[in-house]
């Protein structure tokens, strides 16, 4: 029985892999969930699969949780970053799930990863934005580290028996979002309600955003060049908006190895927990012959600046990447709340860009200092 920890167990992600171990009583424990303030969700959670410890966002939720639940087989209930540090290494867990959306996860999985957990990463910011740190701290704690996104876990499985040396290009694919057909010049008047209608995926808010401006490609880029180990002109981007064909590795010898399925994040997830072996996931199987056509095309990066700033960010290195990633959670979240429009979002992140040079990160607080400065200097932009 593998023993789990699950950073963000209210969001998309969370929740999913949750699913994958209901399904699996006999395979999996959760011996920790932590949240932030979704407790109706996160207390119906803790009844079910009874971790020994439960975190949430500050003091004040947290005893709020306490009368929620009865005090017979109530866990230790705990808040902030020293309860997230404390779930993420729990001397119990063996594997932790990284589910934590944005800059928040960094300490947590940091602590992880130094205390010989494995992790299961779908905090892309973690890599995006202190990719370097990161990759050195799995090798020299000898863990392991799981992709969680569809696009990686792909790539991961294409992988599997073949030398590194051999790849030629990664080739990422992108749905397009809700936009791909959308005349650029009616972008900016898009609503809110429709950057959140998502043609395929369900996602939390700002992850659905970030499909809409494709800055969530860009940030799978940057992932991509930590987690295999490849130049930034060996990632590619392919326009597929049947996401059907996850992600694919293309080998010296002209050859492409591809991973394809129904796009539900059960499947990944399923596959990080029980690596080497599959579970069941009840996820309808994919029938090619019900498929009208799978067709890709290359993204239009004047269309989709984000993505453009985010192989700018690749470019440039250093603290750049984490402050690009901090502008945008800014920026989203101004859009989510009316303050800017839809194409405003790649404007705000390329203004904060410009006006950053771009230093040497050797360490994790250097890296929450750069987010700090970023998302500063994007309120600044914001306000004025």
């Amino acid at each position: 029985m593998k023993r789990l920890t699950i950073l963000g167990s209210t969001g998309s992600i969370g929740t999913s892999t949750l699913d994958i171990v209901a399904a699996h009583p006999g395979r999996f424990k959760v011996e920790a969930l932590t949240a932030g303030t979704n407790l109706d969700l996160f207390a119906r959670q803790i009844r079910e699969f009874s971790p020994r410890l439960a975190v949430v966002l500050n003091e004040s939720l947290a005893a709020e949780l306490r009368e929620m639940l009865p005090a017979a087989g109530r866990p230790e209930i705990m808040s902030g970053v020293e309860g997230l540090v404390a779930a993420a290494t729990l001397s119990e867990t063996e594997m932790v799930v990284a589910a934590i959306v944005g800059a928040a996860g960094l300490v947590p999985t940091a602590a992880a990863i130094k205390a010989g957990k494995d992790v299961a990463l779908a905090n892309k910011e973690t890599l995006v934005t202190a990719g370097h740190l990161f990759m050195e701290l799995v090798e020299r704690h000898g863990v392991k580290l799981y992709p969680v996104d569809s696009e990686h876990s792909a790539v991961f499985q294409s992988i599997e028996g073949h030398r590194s040396v051999d790849i030629a290009r990664i080739i990422l694919t992108a749905s397009g979002g809700p936009f791909l057909n959308t005349p650029a010049e009616k972008l900016q008047r898009v609503t809110v309600a429709d950057a959140l209608n998502h043609p395929n995926w369900s996602m939390g808010k700002k992850i659905t955003i970030d499909s809409a401006t494709m800055m969530n490609k860009g940030l799978e880029v940057i992932e991509a060049k930590w987690l295999f180990d490849v130049p930034a002109d060996k990632v590619a981007v392919n326009i597929h908006p049947q996401s059907i064909i996850h992600s694919m590795v293309e080998y010296v010898d002209g050859c492409v190895m591809a991973q394809l399925g129904t796009p539900d994040m059960k499947a990944p997830i399923a596959y990080a927990l029980s690596y080497p072996e599959r579970v069941t996931t009840g996820i309808k199987p994919l029938d090619l012959t019900e498929c009208s056509g799978l067709t890709f095309f290359k993204p239009d990066v004047g269309r989709f600046p984000c993505l453009g700033l985010a192989y700018r960010a690749l470019a440039d290195g250093e603290s750049m990447p984490a402050v690009m990633n901090a502008a945008n959670e800014i920026a989203v979240e101004a859009f989510l709340q009316g303050r800017i429009g839809f194409t405003g979002i790649a404007g705000l992140i390329e203004k904060v860009m410009d006006s950053h040079c771009p230093h040497d990160l050797g360490s994790i607080a250097d890296v929450l200092e750069a987010d700090c400065w970023s998302r500063a200097k994007t309120r600044e932009f914001l306000s004025s």
